[in-house]
């Protein structure tokens, strides 16, 4: 198959849709499969044996890390060159819309896919009220797709519940050679620990550093478990305003980290706590399982698609006066509490982790094109709102 990829997000940026992309590439090339990437400019011109045609971007003032592309004739004529046999837009915004537009009016089969839960994040940014408008836009931009991906149960239902149609089930996958308890090490652990004594009580945290990931929440676990670390790596938009609200706090910022020091830190942690309630998945989740680190997470989103409470890990309610304070304050101390129960959930973990791999995920992705393309091939040729596996 010729597949193009329009995406909002590449390379050289680090984050759990990047990460999704990387891999998934790198499986379908393997398969045989050609692909070219559109993509805001300054990834390379190659990845993985893909093509990748940089579009220059301007900045998100809100959330500069993101930048916005916008399309430009020579997308077009770089993607008529090409001749694919489907479009496939990831979170489509800016360049996505030009990838929706050029594939209706060419006529290829359109995929969409849904990664970013963008009208949650709508009220950590003062802009609340907009929620129904961008509902109302994302509806219009999906609705043009033959298929719509999710990479949770949850946000199936929720788009679904929207009014987005032909809505189905992207699995989730994770390297579970890369990340494994075997990396676990005194080094990293001191790294992460910044010069605070080490009390057998690391927290970690690792993602962006954005209004949207609540991390201000591990504030209150803090003051009330006086002997634990904090340790987030990663950097973005609100790290200043993190760097106030822990002040006087054990509290290591480490910033960014990658490949094996990465795969290292999430081993070497005692718990891995993230707060957000605005996840479709939340892939660090997983990544922290495969490297054996039990995880507290919210009960909200993607993320009970993942962890099964007390079985492999911890879920906590973020809803309450207290803003979830207290619940995940409640599942940190029960995660923490006993060696022996933190040392099971840490097995159950990495045994979920393992039976998820990116080259099954990638299949499954395959098969929907291939569904799309001939619907009566194989045996996945049931209608396509039928297809939430």
């Amino acid at each position: 198959m010729k597949i193009a990829l329009f995406t909002e997000t590449f390379l050289p940026k680090v984050d759990g849709i990047v990460t999704r992309l990387t891999k998934t590439v790198r499986h379908l090339v393997e398969a045989g499969d050609e692909v070219l990437i559109f993509c805001p400019e300054g990834a390379p011109e190659q990845y993985m044996g893909a093509r990748v045609v940089g579009v220059p971007a301007m900045p998100l003032p809100l959330y500069p890390e993101l930048k916005l592309a916008l399309p430009r004739p020579a997308v077009a004529e770089a993607l008529e060159q090409f001749g694919p046999d489907l479009v496939h837009v990831i979170n489509p915004a800016v360049l996505g819309l030009g990838g929706i537009w050029l594939a209706k009016t060419k006529g290829y089969p359109l995929v969409a896919s849904y990664h970013t839960h963008l009208p949650k994040y709508l009220e950590h940014y003062g802009m609340g009220l907009l929620e129904p408008l961008l509902w109302e836009l994302l509806k219009a931009a999906h609705n043009q797709a033959q298929l719509n991906l999710c990479t949770s149960t949850a946000m199936v239902t929720e788009l679904s519940d929207k009014g987005i149609l032909h809505t189905a089930l992207w699995q989730r996958g994770v390297d579970t050679e890369m990340f494994r308890p075997e990396l676990r090490s005194q080094s990293s652990r001191e790294r992460l620990l910044g010069g605070h004594s080490d009390t057998g009580k690391l927290l970690l945290y690792i993602g962006r550093l954005s209004a949207e990931k609540q991390i201000e929440r591990i504030k209150p676990v803090l003051e009330a478990l006086p002997d634990a670390r904090l340790a987030l790596v990663g950097d973005g938009p609100h790290r200043n305003r993190l760097e106030e609200i822990f002040s006087g706090l054990p509290v290591t910022f480490v910033g960014y980290l990658a490949g094996e020091e990465l795969a290292a830190a999430y081993a070497s942690g005692d718990a891995f706590v993230f707060p957000s309630s605005t996840e479709t998945l939340g892939l660090v989740l997983l990544e922290s399982m495969a490297a054996g680190c039990p995880v507290v997470g919210a009960n909200r989103g993607g993320i009970p698609d993942i962890v099964t409470d007390g079985v492999n890990g911890c879920l906590y309610e973020p809803d309450g006066e207290d803003g979830g304070a207290a619940s995940l304050t409640a599942a940190v101390l029960r995660l923490l509490g006993d060696q022996e129960q933190r040392q099971i959930l840490s097995c159950h973990a990495r045994r979920e982790a393992e039976a998820w791999g990116w080259a099954g995920a990638t299949a499954q992705l395959r098969r929907y094109y291939r569904n799309l393309l001939d619907p009566q091939a194989g045996p996945t040729s049931r209608p396509v709102d039928q297809l939430v596996a």
